[in-house]
C-alpha cells in the first residue's frame, strides 16, 4: 500500500524561531519536503537541514501549491510555508483552491502563526484592544478603488486600522492616498505606530500621528497601525483603551 501524503500549510510567524508555535515546529520536523518563497525558506534554514527543499521567487504562489500537491500525491509529507499566519494573506487559501481545482483527495492541515498585526501590536504596547480592520495596500490582486473604499469605510467607523504592504519601490502613492482618506474621518492627531521588522532582527519602532506619519520610513517590511479616537501614547507605548473602569 502506498504511503498517504499530507500537506501542512505552516505559518512561520515573524520569522524568529522563538515566535513559532510548537505545532509549526512539529509539522516542519515531520515533513519530508519543505516548499516556500526563498525569503521565508531562509528564515528556517536551521530547522530544515537534510530535508528536500523547493523554493521559488515572488508571484509563484500557484506554482508552489501545485508542486506541493504533486509531492503529497507521491505519498510525501509536505510543509508549504508562509510568513505570519498562513490564513491571513498567506498560502492556505490558494492551497485549498488548487486542491479543489484538481479534485484530489489529500489532507491539508493549516498551522496558524503570529501575524504581522499581532507582532507589531505587541511591540507597540496595546493598540488593537478594540475593533480593528486589517487592510493591505497591495493592488496586485485587488482593485485599488476597492481598497480605497475599504479604507474610507474603516476610517468612517473609527476602526483601528492595521496596514499591510504599505509601500514598495514601485508603489509609493497608495500610502499617501490612504492617509488622505483617513484624514477625512480621523483627527490629524490620531496616534500612529510604525513598526519595521516586527519581532525580527533589526526591529524599528516609531510612534507618531496621522498628520506626520509620512515623514518616517515606511516600506514593505513595515506595518502601520492607525489608532481610533481613544488611542493614546504614553511612555513610548501606544494604547487603545478597551473601556474598563479603573
Amino acid at each position: 500500500m502506498n504511503k498517504k501524503g499530507k500537506i501542512y500549510v505552516v505559518g512561520l510567524g515573524p520569522g524568529d524561531i522563538e515566535y513559532m508555535n510548537q505545532r509549526a515546529l512539529q509539522a516542519i520536523k515531520d515533513s519530508d519536503v519543505i516548499i516556500g518563497y526563498k525569503t521565508y525558506i531562509k528564515l528556517i534554514e536551521d530547522l530544515i537541514e537534510g530535508k528536500e527543499v523547493i523554493d521559488s521567487g515572488m508571484r509563484k504562489e500557484v506554482e508552489r501549491c501545485n508542486l506541493t500537491l504533486d509531492q503529497a500525491l507521491e505519498g510525501k509529507i509536505v510543509s508549504i510555508v508562509s510568513s505570519g499566519d498562513a490564513g491571513i494573506y498567506g498560502m492556505s487559501g490558494i492551497m485549498h483552491e488548487v486542491k479543489f481545482e484538481r479534485n484530489v483527495d489529500v489532507e491539508i492541515e493549516v498551522v496558524p502563526g503570529i501575524t504581522s498585526a499581532s507582532a507589531a501590536a505587541a511591540t507597540l504596547g496595546a493598540p488593537l484592544m478594540h475593533d480593528f480592520a486589517v487592510i493591505s495596500l497591495s493592488d496586485l490582486l485587488t482593485d485599488w478603488n476597492l481598497i480605497k473604499k475599504r479604507i474610507e469605510c474603516a476610517a468612517m467607523g473609527d476602526f483601528i486600522i492595521s496596514i499591510y504592504n504599505p509601500k514598495s519601490k514601485g508603489r509609493v502613492h497608495q500610502i499617501e492616498e490612504a492617509r488622505e482618506l483617513m484624514l477625512k474621518h480621523k483627527s490629524p492627531k490620531t496616534v500612529v505606530g510604525i513598526v519595521k521588522n516586527a519581532k525580527r532582527t533589526g526591529e524599528q519602532v516609531v510612534i507618531t500621528d496621522l498628520e506626520h506619519m509620512l515623514e518616517h520610513e515606511i516600506d514593505m517590511l513595515t506595518v502601520v497601525i492607525v489608532g481610533n479616537e481613544k488611542t493614546y501614547e504614553k511612555d513610548g507605548k501606544m494604547i487603545t483603551p478597551r473601556g474598563y473602569k479603573l
